[in-house]
């Protein structure tokens, strides 16, 4: 089981590694600990308390701990633990009284590169390690409403105002933290173009013969004018450039503003001492006026198109987690409780298990549960990915978010708030996009020695020039080892996966593929063999009775007692017996020392006497003694693909059910896709030999292994790794958790059980092989993006450090100036995010 814990008195990351440390020594307990959010997830065999915990917790320091709720991470995180306890017990219908208070920006940012792993911060601000702009992760949030005379009125409910008693209206969505980002910045960019157009012309000019400018006014004065314009473009504008590279110079944390900041600095600090202090510098800085080569331009421009890469960056941001936002519209804001046989509108954050809840023609689904009276025809596109609408009836589960037809219908909510699968599908594209995939670990190497490597080659392009370099030699080495700071771009290595991931994790949700991480992302490209299971994943899992055979003729009385026997099994096969019986009014004995006895069947005693139902295994584990001539009928029943389960009572076998399950429409052409695609598929269940060559025959598999326990899948995986194998295991039953855990990639169907699910590293909304199809596609078509993203990164900086030092000089009388470095630096990051963008289109 896991649980997550809010965890108080954390300061600093040795807390947090205290903390963990502290949790993991408990036997039987597996922590993961945060410090941004402060929170402990932990997995733990058996329950321990939470008093426990707190006791083990305050002896290793000031340290308490207390269970998580599930509105703590989309309410005010200063006052989640207060707010949360007092909601427990607070009639949750119950309309509260509309207070005043602030609006406060409480929000969860992510370093888009991932510096620190899936590390969050509360609160908007740059990456301690590389500097970028946190970006805010979207979550799900209640809908508030205000008065419209009286805007201080705050209530999460609709209903009236309580000073003047007008109406509450929905509070319209304020401008998010990534507008803000993208405002701000827009805003700086406007200041930094008004002052740098001047400051760019002033000095071009000095290109024109006769310069008419110098008719106005002289070289010196109009090198204060370019000194004054360049003051509120650098401490103002790009100010924040600054900061950022003094933070990463203290804590050795270089990125691409260390050396913008270095690269700017320089040339204005030498333009400055130029300006005030001529007499220090040799001729070779000296222009025939006699003043010194001032680069107040050089400074004001980088810094002015480092801004914009900067405003470009923020705009394709916001669209590299579209899909998650389009996820976030599917989640509706209000639901009509039937309360006493009464309509009542409520906000989606107050319902609670077991309501009643009335869905109208064209309304969202509020929350997950089954219908309990009416059907109708519901649109599950936008989680499953399918485009035609699924017909519902009554006991049918419905999902959150999917939009009814033409149709009324009553249902009771079963899963709530973040138990909905809209909001775990947003939880789990939210976690696989901060996370790390293994490709990214070379990215990560080079970065470490990238800035550093760059600083050198700067101050050696400077020496080159100094010494080897025409006149004005110094000029010369100045200007190209300012061009070498500012074009290379540690960024764009940095974006090169994560972008990819993060969109391809999205469009993956969007077609019915839930991605736990990038890891499995990355390895999905590189399955060699699929190992299925049957039931439930190449069959519909909706098995059905077909006959009762009895020796005696007595099939009622058959029919009773393995109805009994089953009553108390969850397995699919178990569960189609009984409805069976219940259709056909059949009453159900007592059944005492009911055991389940794994790939074989079920034991019980009816009426003083021991029962067996379950395949020749059982049987013969308990001695019963199958008849030749009921033997090759059930032998013809499994050639043409139906389970047989025999029927003992005291060893004697009595007869037999038998049950189909069809095979799923898509499940023959997705396999022949693998196969096609080099993956070797291999069906292994627990049904008997005849009837899994039977489904094999049909789907023309050439490999399936029969009558296979839950341990002999995890074996045939641990063999087929031994070889190299990169294996992928596709199930949805609790039997096959342990396989899914061990294999390279685990593929649960959303149509399962959530402990096979819990397991898998990818689930499948919808539940069937052709999703294995979409995601393997995904997976490639993201890899490639990824190797595309890396490889520009790679050549970029390999290409253009050299060119920038002047490497083309000698040959072709190339330079490139330090403004023409800052386009190419900016546009650098800006193609990599573009690129990643490319997925959004793909068609799986």
């Amino acid at each position: 089981m896991t649980h997550q814990y809010i965890i108080s008195g954390m300061s600093c990351n040795g807390c947090r590694t205290k903390v963990e440390k502290t949790l993991n020594e408990v036997e039987g307990i597996q922590a993961e600990v945060t410090l941004n959010p402060p929170l402990a997830t932990i997995t733990m065999q058996q329950h321990v308390p939470t008093e426990k915990l707190q006791e083990i917790l305050a002896a290793a320091g000031n340290y308490t701990i207390e269970m998580d709720s599930p509105k703590n991470h989309s309410e005010t995180p200063a006052k989640s633990c207060c707010s949360s306890h007092k909601k427990q017990n607070q009639d949750p219908h119950k309309k509260e009284t509309p207070k005043m208070h602030q609006h406060s920006a409480n929000g969860v940012y992510y370093c888009p590169m991932h510096c620190e792993g899936d590390k969050t911060y509360n609160k908007p601000g740059d990456c301690p390690v590389c500097g970028m702009d946190l970006v805010p992760q979207v979550t799900v949030s209640a809908t508030q409403f205000t008065c419209p005379m009286h805007p201080e009125i705050i209530s999460n409910e609709a209903g009236d105002c309580p000073i003047c008693g007008m109406d509450l209206v929905p509070i319209q969505a304020s401008e998010n933290e990534e507008n803000k980002t993208y405002s701000d910045l827009w805003r700086k960019m406007k200041i930094a173009i008004l002052f740098t157009l001047p400051i760019f012309i002033i000095s071009m000019s000095e290109m024109i013969p006769n310069n008419p400018l110098y008719n106005i006014m002289s070289v010196e004065k109009w090198n204060w004018v370019q000194f004054l314009f360049s003051i509120p473009v650098l401490f103002y504008a790009g100010w924040m450039f600054f900061v950022r590279a003094y933070k990463s110079i203290v804590t050795w944390n270089l990125n691409m503003f260390t050396l913008i900041g270095i690269g700017t600095s320089v040339a204005f600090l030498f333009s400055l001492i130029g300006m005030f202090f001529p007499d220090i510098f040799p001729a070779e800085f000296k222009s025939h006026h006699g003043t010194i080569h001032l680069y107040f331009e050089a400074a004001t421009v980088i810094i002015t198109l480092v801004l914009l890469g900067q405003l470009l960056e923020a705009k394709a941001h916001g669209q590299t987690n579209g899909a998650i936002k389009e996820l976030l519209k599917l989640a509706p804001t209000e639901a009509t409780l039937v309360e006493n046989g009464n309509d009542k509108v409520i906000s989606i954050h107050n319902i609670k298990k077991g309501d009643l809840l009335r869905v109208k023609p064209g309304e969202k689904i509020p929350v997950d549960g089954k219908i309990t009276s009416g059907e109708s025809s519901i649109d599950e596109s936008m989680i499953t990915g399918e485009p035609i609408p699924v017909d519902k009836k009554v006991e049918d589960t419905v999902i959150s978010g999917t939009i009814n037809g033409t149709k009324s219908f009553v249902m009771i909510a079963e899963k709530v708030g973040s138990e909905t699968m809209l909001s775990q599908i947003i939880q789990m594209v939210n976690d696989a996009s901060r996370s790390r995939a293994p490709i990214q670990k070379l990215a990560d190497r080079v970065s470490k020695y990238f800035v550093p490597t760059v600083v050198i080659i700067s101050i050696l392009t400077f020496f080159a020039w100094a010494k080897f370099g025409p006149e004005p030699a110094y000029v010369y080495g100045l200007i190209n080892a300012i061009a070498v700071l500012i074009i290379a771009c540690p960024c764009a290595l940095g974006l090169a996966t994560p972008m990819s991931v993060m969109v391809g994790v999205g469009k993956g949700a969007q077609n019915g593929i839930l991605i736990k991480n990038a890891e499995a992302l990355e390895n999905m490209n590189k399955i060699d063999v699929l190992i299925t299971d049957k039931t439930g994943t190449i069959t519909e899992g909706k098995p059905s009775v077909e006959k009762i055979y009895a020796l005696n003729n007595n099939e009622d009385f058959l029919l009773q007692n393995i109805a009994s026997l089953n009553q108390h099994s969850e397995h699919p096969l178990a569960q189609a017996v009984v409805n069976f019986a219940k259709a056909k009014n059949i009453l159900f004995k007592e059944v005492e020392g009911f055991e389940t006895v794994a790939g074989k069947g079920v034991l019980g005693t009816i009426e003083n006497k021991k029962a067996a139902l379950g395949n020749k295994k059982l049987m013969d584990e308990i001695g019963a003694a199958i008849a030749e001539d009921l033997e090759k009928q059930v032998t013809a029943e499994q050639n043409l693909g139906k389970t047989i389960s025999y029927i003992s009572i005291e060893k004697e076998v009595l007869g037999y059910v038998a049950i189909t399950d069809a095979i799923k429409e898509n499940s023959a052409k997705a396999i022949k896709k693998l196969i096609d695609q080099g993956v070797e598929v291999i069906m292994m269940t627990g049904d008997n030999h005849n009837t899994a060559k039977a489904v094999a025959d049909h789907l023309h598999l050439s490999s399936f292994k029969a009558d296979c326990l839950p341990e002999d899948k995890l074996k045939e995986i641990e063999r087929l790794q031994a070889q190299g194998k990169i294996v992928a295991m596709a199930g949805d039953g609790i039997n096959d958790a342990p396989a899914l855990a061990q294999s390279n990639i685990g593929i649960a169907m959303g149509t399962g059980t959530d402990v096979a699910i819990e397991s898998a590293k990818i689930t499948l909304v919808k539940g069937d092989l052709n999703g294995i199809v979409k995601a393997k596609n995904l997976s490639h078509a993201v890899m490639s993006n990824i190797k595309q993203n890396l490889f520009f990164a790679f050549i970029y900086n390999t290409l253009g450090v050299p060119i920038a030092a002047g490497i083309l000089y000698p040959f072709l009388g190339i330079l490139l100036s330090p403004m023409l470095a800052a386009v190419a630096m900016s546009l650098s990051s800006v193609s990599v995010i573009v690129n990643a963008l490319r997925l959004r289109n793909l068609k799986l």
